[in-house]
């Protein structure tokens, strides 16, 4: 017995992926985000993890000699780039080691409901997103916030009333980190950038689940914000802000913030001034139906309770005013613990606001941009991403399909891998460290 020629990459990193495998896809139908039409009758070719090419099927001879290229036949199936969710995870009472352990299978279970890019607004670790990007654990691409930057008593300030103790200055507080003055705000603005933080995240109002503010509150003044936005724009990237009132999203919006958080409680002028600055509205819907649902009735304090109902009851008002505006909304959740099994259930209750093209762009091509990945991900095109979602029914007739990815999600590939099917005709890859001949 004998070992081949020894590969150190795979000594040192044996969580490595092999080499992309060559796809060419015969026969789809293509869902084009941008056209807002589907086109029959597609070959599509994926090599090293990019769509190499998009053309009608028959244009050019295909040839199957090479053993190296996987060729599937769609037969009609529908493909389509991959929803991307904004989302945030956090279980108040978890410990770091009980977080880390439970990871990989949230991020496996987005995997296999068709999420292959995620934007978390709080919580998600560098380290985290570094094993998703190495293969170390499958899982949807990450784009991380860090810690959110919250104010004494805002939103990520974790402390009961009760609590005598004093914060320190850029105390992490579960998924928030307190700061305060401007001094603060430039610091550790700073620091969450410096620990691998892809934008930053600012608690720019009162939330449901925090024990000591009310929806209704402004956190921090216009010069800490403008601080903070300072800091992210001379890095090239962003400031999104946790806002419900039209008093905390027109703040921020002054100062310069780019992306606003839940939303719910907007009114007409502030849905025009978003749109007349080019900023992105993510509501997160689907979590507060489910924290008002019968089975989780526990979930929540008593105080959390009253004010998730003030947020639920106005949230697809806010969704439909922003819509008819021509605001940019992203798909996005909010699921707190055990709640992201429902993840995108947020389909059916946006489809009762938006058409089924609004909803899927929503979840494609506007995120793409938002995340300044409009060139790379989003929609299935020479050069793109192969995140491909397979699908037997065309979503753009019925966007719930995507709430049912037992019934209708075929297969879903990152990067040009197969991560999960449930298809016959195509086989999810796995990793073979080691070869013995």
């Amino acid at each position: 017995m004998t070992f081949k020629q020894l590969d150190l990459q795979k000594i040192t990193k044996p969580w490595s992926p092999p080499s992309h495998r060559k796809y060419v896809f015969t026969s789809a139908n293509l869902l084009d985000p941008i056209a807002g039409a589907v086109i029959k009758n597609t070959t599509i070719r994926l090599v090293g993890g990019l769509v190499s090419s998009v053309e009608p099927t028959g244009k050019n001879d295909i040839s199957k000699d090479d053993p190296e290229t996987f060729y599937v036949d769609m037969k009609d199936k529908y493909i389509c780039p991959v929803p991307g969710s904004l989302s945030l995870r956090e279980m108040k009472d978890m410990s770091n080691n009980q977080s880390v352990l439970r990871q990989p299978n949230v991020c496996e279970s987005m995997l296999s409901r068709g999420f292959t890019t995620v934007r978390d607004c709080g919580g998600a670790s560098f380290a985290l997103k570094e094993s998703l990007e190495e293969g170390v654990i499958r899982g949807p691409r990450l784009f991380i916030a860090g810690h959110a930057l919250s104010q004494t008593g805002g939103h990520g300030d974790r402390r009961q009333r009760h609590d005598p103790n004093e914060c320190c200055a850029g105390h992490v507080n579960g998924v928030g980190r307190i700061v305060d003055g401007v001094d603060q705000c430039l610091k550790y603005a700073r620091e969450e950038l410096r620990q691998g933080s892809d934008f930053i995240k600012i608690m720019g109002g009162g939330g449901v689940a925090s024990p000591t503010d009310h929806i209704q509150h402004l956190q921090f003044s216009d010069e800490e914000i403008r601080a903070i936005v300072t800091v992210a724009k001379n890095a090239g990237t962003y400031v999104t802000s946790h806002a419900y009132t039209p008093q905390a999203i027109q703040q921020a919006i002054r100062q310069g913030v780019k992306g606003i958080e839940h939303g719910n409680l907007i009114d007409e002028s502030t849905a025009r001034m978003m749109k007349d600055n080019g900023v992105f509205l993510t509501p997160t819907l689907v979590t507060y139906a489910t924290m008002a649902a019968p089975e989780f009735r526990d979930f929540l304090p008593p105080a959390s309770v009253k004010k998730n109902q003030e947020v639920l009851q106005s949230g697809l008002h806010a969704l439909r005013l922003a819509n008819e505006i021509g605001v940019d909304i992203c798909f996005g959740t909010d699921l707190l613990g055990p709640l992201h099994y429902a993840q995108s259930k947020e389909f059916s209750i946006r489809s009762t606001v938006q058409s089924a093209l609004e909803v899927f762009r929503s979840a494609t091509t506007i995120p793409a941009r938002m995340l300044g990945q409009e060139k790379l991900l989003g929609q299935i095109a020479p050069g793109y991403a192969a995140d491909i979602l397979i699908l037997n029914t065309n979503p753009l007739e019925d966007i719930t399909v995507f709430d049912r990815p037992d019934q209708h999600l075929l297969a879903v590939l990152k990067e040009g891998r197969v991560l999960c099917s449930r298809w016959t005709q195509l086989h999810a890859e796995t990793n073979i460290f080691f070869e013995i001949e």
